[in-house]
């Protein structure tokens, strides 16, 4: 596992990174794949209980969102995370003073439009990819892409966003 190993997951409707989830799951997959979930999560959390801030008042919510990983990863059914109200907004590219521009813009419409959003600047090549857009900065909230090549103005931003309040 290399520093670098940390992955997001939802944990209560929030973003949290994970250290050495994939590595964890990878080596407890064949031994754990038919036992109960019970045992999943008690075993995941004594692995990432070593490298991860766990808060003790949410250990539960932690080890189901554990379970819920570890079942993704052979696909096998697994219990999806509660919708939430708050907006995932990401913006996608190499991180130019476009983009961080752009990922502030939206930070102070939120702000100004008192929301809670989860903002993700993805800039690594690697995670990129996954994403269908062509032009750089991009804005994406809640799996939609809304912009593409240019930097919106903030206004065009709120709108945005309130639509995608509405959904």
């Amino acid at each position: 596992m290399t520093e670098r190993d940390v992955t997001q997951i939802t944990v209560n409707n929030r973003r949290i990174g994970i250290i050495g989830l994939k590595a964890a799951i990878e080596e407890t997959a064949g031994e754990y794949a038919e036992k109960f979930d019970e045992d999943v999560q008690t075993e995941l959390m004594r692995r990432f209980s070593k490298k991860n801030y766990i808060p003790n008042r949410v250990s539960d919510v932690y080890g189901h969102a554990f379970v819920r990983e570890f079942r993704k990863h052979p696909g096998q059914a697994y219990e999806t995370e509660p919708a939430s109200d708050i907006l995932e907004v990401k913006i996608i590219g190499t991180g130019c003073a476009q983009c961080d521009w752009l990922r502030q813009a939206v930070i102070d419409a939120v702000a100004d439009l008192n929301l809670a959003a989860d903002v993700e600047h993805i800039t690594d090549l690697g995670e990129i990819a996954r994403f269908p857009v062509l032009s750089f900065p991009a804005l994406i909230i809640n799996g939609k892409t809304v912009c593409a090549g240019s930097v919106p103005s903030k206004e065009n931003i709120k709108t945005w966003v309130q639509q995608a309040q509405k959904k």
